[in-house]
């Protein structure tokens, strides 16, 4: 390869880092990133019938962690 190539190639992808640099640090400072309500708005449309599954499903975890840690039997 030239290496005027590479010296091209090596200024596009810094010029292109930069953009993707300030366009995050934009996006960071103009609250882009920033979801104050979202815990809020979780529990609030969540219906009695989806917590009681996903009480379920973490009781249904929990036994078939202490299932699995009962039957443990270390190599020999």
């Amino acid at each position: 390869m030239s290496t005027n190539v590479i010296t091209l190639m090596i200024g596009i992808s810094t010029f292109l880092g930069a953009i993707g640099l300030a366009a995050l640090i934009w996006g960071v400072k103009t609250g882009q990133f920033d979801d104050k309500t979202k815990f809020i708005d979780g529990a609030r449309f969540d219906g009695e019938e989806e917590l009681r599954d996903a009480i379920m499903m973490e009781e249904k975890k929990k036994a078939a962690k202490a299932k699995k840690e009962k039957n443990y039997m270390p190599a020999d």
